[in-house]
Order: C-alpha cells, then structure tokens, then sequence
C-alpha cells in the first residue's frame, strides 16, 4: 500500500508530496533491514534526530545539483559556490520518523564536513564547513507541523573556520568546538571573553601531509572535564581554566583512529546506581598509518580490527584491547538503549576519502561491555544488501531502530561506471531486541513526567508489560541524542538511573521511580530519549527534558 505525505511550505501551501511504501526487507533471528526510501534526493553526510522525532539531514553544497528540487522554483543564489551559483536543488530535508516523509530544506552556504551539536532548548547549531561557509553558524529550530521551519544563517560567527571539527554540549550549556583542518585550537559558542584558545596537543598528533587528527573524539566526563582523543593519543582537558590536566597512555598498536584513518568512538553508559562512576572510553577501528598514501596509489591496507577501552578515572589508566569479528573503517558506534554497542557501517580495506575504500563491511556487529571479559563480547548481526562506505551515517531513533543512510566515496554524484555508486537511499536496521518474539516481555511506557531535574530529583512514570519478571532486570536509560558525521556521533551518551521504586498499580501496569541525574556534568542540559529496559528488552523511547 502506498501512502501520499503533504507536507506545508506555510499554512496555505502545499510544497512537497513523497510516496511512502512498505518494501521489501531482509531478515534474519540477527537483526533486520527494511529499505525506507529508494531515494531521498541527498546523501546523509549528516544527521541529528530532533526532540520532536525528526531527524534533520544534510550533505555538502559545492558538487552540483542534488536529485531533489527545493520547491516553488525556489533557488539558491552563491556567488562564491565552486560548482553551481545558481542552485535550485536541495542539499538537506527532514525526515519525519511517524509517516516515513521528508520535505527538503534549504541551505546558503556550504556544510562540507561540518559538526553540530542541539542546544539545551531543542535548537541544532550547526558549525562551519567549507569555502564561504567555514565559519557560518546555522541554527535549525523544531516546529510543529502545521509551521514551516528552516535553516537560519550566520555568517561569520565563528572566530576561526572549522572544517573537520568536533562538537560537545558542556554542563552549562555552551558548546566547545574543537580542531578542524589546520586548527589546533578550540572555541566556544556563545564565544567566550577569551576567544580563541590554542591547544598544543592538536598541533602534535598531526601527521604531516596525513592530518590523521581531524574529527577528534570529544566526551565529557562526569567531573565536568573534557576527554579528548586525536591521532593514536588522548588528553583531558580542563576547558575552563584552559589546561592539560593529564595525557593517557598511546592506544596499544600506536595506529591512528581519527579522520582519515577514521575509527569511531563512544562513552560507554554511566551508572548513577554505582557508589562512584568510573567512566570509560571505548575507540574502535581505523586504518593503520600509511593507509591514506597506500590508498591513493592504489594499494588498499587492511582496516584495523581492534577496539580500546580506558578508565579514565583510575590511578594508573592502561588500555584494555580486545579483537573485532572483522577489520572496520568508517564505522559508527552507537549506544543502544540496553547499554549495547552498535558497529555498522564502513568498509574492511583503505580509508576515507574519496575513492580509497574498498571492501564494505555490511554486517553490523553488537558488543556487549556488560558481559565477562572471557565471554565473546561480540555479536555479528544480518548483512545490509547496501555498501555504506564514506559519507554514510547513522542514528539512534526514539522506537530503537537505526536509521542509515548516505555513502558518496566521489567528488560528485555518480551513479554509473564505479564500483559504489552514490547511494541516496534510506534505511532502518532493527536491533535483535525488535524481534516480535521479546514483544511480551517488552515494556510500553504508558505515561511520564516531561521534564527531569537534577540531584537525584524524582521522576514518574507508568508501564505496561505482559510478562513481567522481576526489579532485578528492571533499568532506565536517558540517552542523548547525537549529531553524527564521519564515523563519529558528537554529543552522544547514556546515563543508567537509579531505581527509586516499582509497585504494581494494575495487572501488567507498573508505576516507577527513578533519581534524576546527579549532576549536569553527568547528564548535559536537553533533550533525552528515555527507555525502560526489561530483561534486555527496551520499551519505545520517550522524550524527557533534563535541566
């Protein structure tokens, strides 16, 4: 069955009608694929789900046109593009995650490899990106329906340009933008009184002629403190009195993680029923170092196939290594709700840029850091029928699927005559926990307060279960949602809270308590999607305002 979508340019204007079908998808007991869209008309370099389930998606602007008109003939006019001045096509739309429809949107200036990061009001702040727009700032705020909203423009509000940089929401709700391309140095938006502030660390990790530190890993400790993570190497920071506090051991191997030999990394979840939370830092995959030369004379090195994990915390932090089923670049790591990691996406051979990957690695991998170091950690999950190679992305939604899409390893579009194709498509993956067969032990969050503050404030909710089994594999979960580009989801963390109380209300009706989050160093003021988590099984999300 096909179903028309009408979305709004105002309240009088019909502007865009996009065909929603329910299409084919590939299963198996490990996980499953459904195709969304066999086009949304751009290709997802990034993505930001937005607190009203919708996700924001954008690409660059300086290759020509999209294979999406902007509507009524609208089009955009840059002098300074290097490709197209006059552009009538669109380079962003909005996905909307209930009807599966999207409209486009319109943007000035070019976004190429920027960063972003929402603000605690819902508000995305998009930061730089190339040419006439590396130091723009655009803001992109939620509107219900029945409004229009668009990106809006500012230019020149960055102090530096950012091409490559990296974003992270802070307690008090400023953003810290760090590095980008011959930027060893970071700011602040708002920008602060003492504007620019140089960082010798980014200036170190860079390989000459390689970079290899672009798109640093960027997690915010629960001391309030900044981790940050470039190259083979990782420091924390302490961003208010602009000082290196300490610098970790190098990740055993000493091959570098970030942009282009482009790994991933998370936080791994934060435990507030633990008597002190220990934080650990989890980086995975990458290119060993010569693989960018390699690859550009045609020789594609196999990926690096092993994951880091560091407490920070502790006297003397060592890396605690571990082995990948197979070698990955390119790859996204996401939180599940249950506390699991998801790797998907990327490609087992070469490295980022443009044509120097091969070999795409279609198979998502689960790791579980819960379960017993002696245990296989990790799960292999159903093969995607589609390479999602460089320029690919990939978010957590609030109903627990991941929404994938995006992969263009070329200059331009190009659909025809190479090996991976410009690929413009949407899809879902849904994780093991979707499968129908959890569906009685599955919680539904029947109702909860919208808002949640700090210091261990309570907080209620209600859920239904059909089976219910028992407190002891009971859990709730906040998880923010991230702004994720080249491998790396900016912003993203997952906080465990404590359990204040259940008690049964109804036959499979419960009522819950939890303690909010401790500090907004633990949790940053915004938007969350919150889960209730039964025997592994995760409820559909809901949004919660923290701060």
């Amino acid at each position: 069955m096909i179903k028309f979508l009408l979305f709004s340019l105002s309240f009088s204007h019909v502007f865009s009608i996009v065909a929603s079908q329910a299409l084919p998808s590939y299963s198996g007991r490990n996980g499953e694929w459904q195709l969304l869209h066999e086009s949304v008309g751009i290709s997802a370099m990034h993505m930001q789900l937005l607190h009203n389930n919708k996700v924001i998606i954008f690409d660059r602007t300086d290759f020509g046109p999209s294979n999406l008109s902007l509507p009524n003939g609208i089009c955009r006019v840059d002098s300074s593009d290097t490709m197209l001045q006059t552009d009538c096509t669109a380079h962003s739309i909005l996905y909307d995650i209930v009807t599966n429809g999207f409209r486009p949107l319109m943007i000035q200036t070019d976004t190429w490899c920027s960063s972003g990061a929402v603000l605690p009001n819902g508000t995305l702040v998009q930061t730089g990106g190339y040419n006439d727009g590396d130091r723009n700032i655009r803001s992109f705020t939620p509107c219900s329906d029945d409004e229009y909203c668009n990106w809006i423009e500012f230019p020149q509000s960055l102090i530096q340009r950012r091409w490559y940089a990296s974003n992270q929401v802070l307690p008090d709700g400023r953003i810290i933008i760090v590095g980008g391309r011959r930027q060893f140095n970071y700011e602040f938006y708002p920008s602060s009184w003492n504007g620019v502030i140089f960082l010798d660390f980014l200036m170190e990790t860079n390989d000459q002629g390689l970079e290899n530190n672009l798109y640093p890993f960027l997690h915010l400790l629960p001391d309030g403190n900044l981790f940050i993570f470039a190259n083979s190497r990782s420091i924390l920071l302490d961003y208010n009195q602009n000082m290196v506090l300490k610098e970790f051991p190098k990740i055993p191997g000493d091959d570098p993680r970030n942009y282009p030999s482009s790994g991933s990394s998370v936080l791994l979840p934060l435990d507030e029923n633990d008597a002190i939370i220990e934080p650990e830092i989890m980086v995975c995959g990458g290119a060993p170092r010569d693989s960018f030369i390699q690859a550009m004379q045609g020789n594609f090195i196999r990926a690096i196939s092993t994951c880091g994990r560091l407490k920070v915390s502790v006297p003397n932090p060592s890396w605690a290594m571990e082995d990948m089923p197979m070698a990955r670049v390119m790859g996204d790591m996401i939180l599940l709700p249950t506390g699991d990691v998801l790797i998907i996406n990327g490609a087992e051979l070469g490295t980022a840029g443009w044509e120097l990957g091969r070999g795409p690695v279609t198979r998502p991998i689960i790791y579980r850091p819960s379960d017993n170091v002696s245990n296989w950690r990790f799960s292999v999950m159903s093969p995607s029928p589609r390479p999602r190679m460089y320029h690919s992305s990939a978010i957590l939604l609030t109903d627990g699927r991941i929404l994938v899409s995006g992969s263009n390893p070329h200059v331009y579009y190009n659909f025809t005559n190479v090996e991976y194709p410009t690929d413009l498509s949407m899809e879902s993956f849904s994780p093991p926990y979707l499968s129908p067969e959890y569906d009685p032990i599955r919680p539904r969050i029947l109702s909860a307060d919208e808002k949640m503050g700090y210091g261990g404030k309570l907080f209620w909710l209600s859920f239904q279960v059909q089976a219910y089994l028992t407190a002891n594999v009971l859990s709730v979960t906040i998880v923010a949602p991230s702004f994720a580009t080249h491998s790396f989801s900016m912003n993203q963390r997952m906080v465990l809270l404590k359990i204040a109380g259940v008690t049964d209300i109804a036959p499979s009706t419960y009522n819950l308590v939890v303690a909010g989050p401790s500090t907004a160093e633990i949790a940053p003021p915004g938007y969350y999607m919150l889960f209730v988590v039964h025997a592994h099984v995760p409820s559909y999300g809901r949004r919660v305002k923290i701060g």
